[in-house]
């Protein structure tokens, strides 16, 4: 299928600057989409407040603006430049969170500008926690214990109900920021409090806190017409708890790809479920399924979906040669999988092991809690590769600073 020739000016929002949680990968993505989209003869509008990164190059966008990412500068870069479509996918948290705040204020429907890629309903359906957890529901998907609080008092009524210790999410945020778990209504009244301050909707999801449970991830992705893959499965070294399944794939914990310890029938089964979950939610390019396995059972629970790129995506890319946001870009301007040459169904399992581990910044950043936990705190990630495990896994720890 040829791509929509309709789209002719994208607005790409870039990452922002490099704080914890921001910038870094997703300026990987984001420069990889404006690229394609050039290469595509689409005209580029980028904004994007960091100008130390590639994304602001001439080379790669038509019009560039390093502007801060506020809906207000949005406004006025769309009603400048009048772009027909808006990439929400390949920018991060930020991007996706500023595109869903102006379409739902009626901004993006007055200037004529429509989302590319992932519709509304499925992105609403990926963050939103009470929405997720419905849409879950309907396809016969499995959720931890859970219930979706807009206030303290809300809060404390949910852990009464699921029992200690619960884990605080809060909704639309990036990081795992305002996350935490707590074992005690005290301590819940102050993560929780916490966690509705950094939800830009002032909401937050109570979880039944289920660390021990392994963590799985799944990268997949889905074209308009319906065609599905699963690029690579992933697996943490750290158990459920330890930020990453709680909140974003990669971050503090060390990843390993291909999954290890699976099964077959635990593969086959997480690896429908993604599959399954994807189609259903609608999402059309990049999609990071994230599951909690119990290592007892087969039991396992849906934990969360990335509905756009994630800090995978450089790391699936060249650890399985599947050129992940060059395929979302084409698929999000109206190409298929199929067309670009990947089959449905498709794994990618790459004749090594591939370990990324945390970087840390304890010994520059002062009275910093060094403690891990469901929030974010690594400022960056290095990858080893290695025929053995025990070699990418050295690499990966000598790179990232460890004393071994």
């Amino acid at each position: 299928m040829p791509r929509n020739e309709d789209i002719r000016k994208v607005l790409v929002i870039g990452s922002g600057p490099i704080v914890i949680g921001q910038a870094a990968e997703f300026d990987y993505a984001g420069a990889q989409a404006c690229r394609v989209l050039r290469e595509a003869g689409v005209n580029v509008v980028l904004v994007n407040s960091n100008p130390a990164t590639i994304m602001t190059d001439r080379a790669l966008a038509d019009e560039i603006y390093l502007e801060p990412l506020t809906a207000e500068t949005v406004r006025r870069i769309i009603e400048k430049e009048r772009p027909d479509s808006l990439l929400a996918g390949l920018g991060g948290q930020t991007g996706l969170t500023l595109s869903m705040q102006l379409y739902h204020e009626g901004f993006l429907q007055r200037m004529g500008v429509r989302l590319i890629g992932t519709n509304v309903d499925a992105i609403d359906k990926a963050e939103d926690r009470e929405l997720f957890k419905e849409a879950m529901q309907a396809i016969g998907q499995p959720t931890i214990p859970s219930d979706i609080a807009c206030d303290v008092e809300t809060a404390l009524r949910v852990a009464e109900k699921i029992g200690y210790p619960v884990i605080v999410r809060p909704a639309f945020t990036l990081g795992g920021a305002g996350g935490g778990v707590a074992y005690t209504p005290e301590e819940l009244r102050q993560v929780a409090k916490g966690g509705l301050d950094a939800s830009p909707i002032t909401q937050i999801l109570v979880e039944r806190y289920i660390y021990g449970w392994k963590e799985i991830e799944f990268e997949t992705m889905r074209d308009g017409a319906g065609n599905v893959i699963a690029v690579c499965s992933m697996e943490n070294f750290d158990p459920v708890g330890v930020h990453t399944a709680m909140t974003l794939p990669t971050g503090d914990s060390i990843v390993v790809a291909p999954a290890l310890t699976l099964s077959d029938r635990e593969y086959q089964m997480l690896r429908s479920a993604s599959l399954d979950i994807i189609s259903a939610l609608g999402i059309v390019g990049g999609c990071n399924c994230q599951f909690a396995l119990n290592p007892d059972s087969f039991e396992y629970a849906v934990i969360e979906v990335n509905p756009r790129a994630s800090r995978t995506i450089p790391y699936i890319s060249k650890v399985t040669g599947v050129p992940m946001v060059d395929l979302a870009s084409r698929v999000m301007l109206g190409e298929t999988l199929d067309s670009l040459g990947y089959g449905s169904g498709l794994v990618r399992t790459p004749p090594y092991y591939a370990v990324k581990a945390p970087v840390f910044s304890f010994e520059k950043l002062s009275g910093v809690n060094a403690y891990l936990g469901p929030e974010m705190k690594s400022t960056g990630e290095v990858l080893g590769i290695g025929k053995t495990l025990e070699e990418a896994l050295f690499k990966s720890l000598t790179a990232a600073g460890f004393r071994l």
